[in-house]
């Protein structure tokens, strides 16, 4: 007897997620309760319970301590609510392809229509789907159920229609072309999931062939028996829940017997029921070579797709590739920013060049990146630009004690410190967050290093030819500070460091060139002199129209009066600020009509005075200034 297994038998992609999911918190310790049971395999939801886990019908009946698995099937809306007000701790692995068909539900509560769903009313997806709307609903089982329907409530309201994931195609397509002819504002939306599609069609093309066709999964299961229903429109069709129930009578006179299983089977069983079916396999080849040898996947690990976006979720998007087949990527398969947001960086309907990172073999769901495509395509330039020694560019995404690390086309390029900036007192951490350009230096697999610094170094080198070319006194810059001393400021004018004495950088007495400005900054120079042979340039920032002695010239004639601070006190006077960075003296004999005999006795310093301008000598940079003058003043 020849015996041919179906290529897509076994868990879907929803089921096998939600049954890694549960599994994988129990081994972590977790005490775990599923809202009912977590699949439709008794076999497995036994496993389940002897692991620890627990079955609860309502968030109510979750033990304390319990965390929730909400099924594939997915839950109402309500439920959801019901969790969040007891506290409970929840893991939803509703299939992304019934999530969809809820956000349609929701959608059309938004908009006033009625739902009309293909399936079971009694199956806890359907029960799910309409849980997420509070508008109308018709719920109906087959053509003939939908024909009695009397239409909505109110002619006008519009009409989205979808089906059960797991919903007969042939059925859905009937269903579909009659509310298409009698509801012209009917939406159909085609929510059979590509898993059911491929099981169906692939049973209905193996009945063909066959005598029999065995179908295994649990007999409450949905999908599983629509199966049955497909196949047995031309062959003989069983089912069964293990290979415990098969019947050798069965196969008398069977030249070739079928083999498909439902969603919710493990591949365990599948393996179980097939080595019962033949010694021969069992003997001759391994389930896994037969499952391997049955299938003929479309895409594989590494293949390059182009997907087009149809849904985005918080933590993933859905694809479309093609033929039938669903893609999912990951939040973190599209960035490796972390605060970014999916509906940031793609939209429904964007065409994403992607990778296939993994196959789910059983319905044809595979797990992309996009990132890891780019990381791919880069590291194809990378190595031919560390042979040609091409300059490539990247953004600083991190630094640590040895150097940064700048992302250059998806790939990480370490750039050792010494690498990173020119001098060794230049603060490395800074690159972070800004693009650079960098030669790679050594790619020998994982590890790739590179140095900003020897794209910079030619980069001043032709700078400072043309600098040296075109500088003259006077000549003004726009420049970038790049370090501080005590003495001054050194600025980036072009590749060439110049020097801005502190002296230089205000009109005021200042103790250390931060008061005027910080490391980073972008200010306007001016070349005061030239050391051609030793390439040392001096540079000065404060302007001539900001010189406050100049503006005492033009502003301040002899006579004018001022409120203006104490700032010292000497044996023969005080002095006082008229200006910023411009000091007069009052004699002591300038205080006051009466006799003065020690200054300190009449002023302090940080005192408010009237001072009147007696006289100025500009090129000594003296002033007097008198107290008395105005004191005879106000006499007079």
């Amino acid at each position: 007897m020849e015996i041919r297994l179906a290529k897509t038998a076994g868990f879907c992609f929803g089921v096998d997620r939600a049954v890694k999911l549960t599994y994988g918190l129990l081994k972590e310790g977790h005490k775990v309760a599923t809202l009912g049971p977590l699949i439709h395999n008794p076999q497995t939801v036994e496993d389940l319970e002897r692991r620890g886990a627990r079955v609860a019908d309502t968030p109510a009946d979750v033990p304390a301590g319990y965390e929730v698995v909400i099924r594939s099937h997915g839950v109402p809306r309500s439920i959801y609510d019901e969790l969040e007000a007891r506290g409970c701790v929840y893991h939803d692995a509703t299939c992304p392809f019934v999530r969809k068909i809820q956000k349609i539900a929701a959608e059309a509560e938004a908009a006033g229509a009625v739902l009309v769903v293909a399936g079971d009313a009694s199956h806890p997806e359907v029960q799910g789907i309409v849980g997420h709307t509070r508008g109308e609903v018709f719920v109906f089982g087959n053509l003939a159920q939908l024909k009695e329907w009397k239409g909505p409530s109110d002619p006008q309201k519009p009409i989205f229609a979808v089906a059960q994931t797991t919903f007969q195609v042939t059925k859905w397509q009937e269903s579909s072309e009659f509310l298409k002819k009698a509801y012209t504002n009917a939406r159909i939306f085609d929510t059979i999931c590509n898993a059911t599609w491929a099981r169906q069609q692939e049973a209905e093309d193996l009945s063909q062939q066959c005598d029999i066709i065995v179908v295994i999964g649990g007999h409450h299961s949905s999908n599983t028996q629509k199966l049955v229903q497909v196949a047995a429109k031309h062959t003989r069709a069983v089912t069964v829940e293990t290979a415990s129930e098969l019947r050798p009578e069965w196969f008398a006179d069977v030249k070739t017997a079928g083999v498909t299983a439902g969603a919710s089977t493990p591949s365990s069983i599948i393996e179980e029921v097939l080595n019962s079916m033949s010694a021969e396999i069992n003997d001759s080849m391994s389930f896994e070579e037969m499952l391997n040898a049955s299938e003929e996947k479309r895409v594989h690990a590494g293949s390059i797709v182009k997907g087009i976006v149809t849904s985005i979720s918080a933590n993933e998007i859905q694809v479309d590739i093609g033929a039938k087949q669903t893609g999912f990527v990951k939040l973190s398969e599209l960035t490796d920013d972390s605060s970014a947001k999916v509906e940031d960086l793609v939209k429904v309907g964007d065409e994403l060049d992607l990778i296939v990172e993994k196959v789910m073999d059983q319905d044809g769901v595979i797990q992309l990146s996009r990132k890891k495509l780019a990381s791919r395509k880069g590291m194809e330039e990378i190595a031919k630009a560390a042979e040609s020694g091409e300059v490539v560019e990247g953004d600083v995404t991190e630094f640590n004690k040895g150097g940064v690390v700048v992302n250059v086309k998806g790939v990480k390029v370490f750039v050792p410190r010494s690498q990173a900036t020119m001098r060794r007192d230049e603060d490395y951490t800074a690159l972070v967050g800004q693009h650079v350009q960098l030669v790679v230096t050594e790619c020998s697999g994982r590890k790739i290093v590179g140095s900003i610094n020897k794209v910079t170094a030619e980069q001043n080198k032709a700078k400072r030819e043309e600098f040296w070319a075109n500088v003259e006194v006077g000549k003004t810059y726009t420049g970038v500070v790049k370090s501080l001393t005590s003495y001054g400021a050194f600025v980036d004018i072009g590749g060439v460091d110049g020097l801005c004495h502190i002296s230089e950088l205000s009109w005021n007495r200042i103790k250390h060139p931060s008061e005027v400005v910080s490391v980073g900054d972008t200010i306007e120079v001016y070349v005061k002199d030239i050391d051609t042979e030793n390439h040392k340039v001096s540079l000065g920032y404060k302007k001539a129209e900001d010189n406050p002695w100049e503006q005492l010239k033009n502003n301040y004639p002899i006579g004018s009066t001022f409120h203006a601070p104490v700032v010292s006190l000497t044996k023969f006077g005080a002095f006082v600020r008229i200006l910023p960075g411009v000091d007069g003296l009052v004699h002591i004999s300038e205080i006051s009509n009466d006799r003065v005999e020690k200054v300190s006795d009449a002023l302090k310093v940080g005192d408010m005075v009237d001072v009147k301008l007696l006289d100025v000598d500009f090129d000594k940079k003296r002033i007097s200034l008198s107290m008395k003058a105005l004191l005879n003043d106000d006499a007079e």
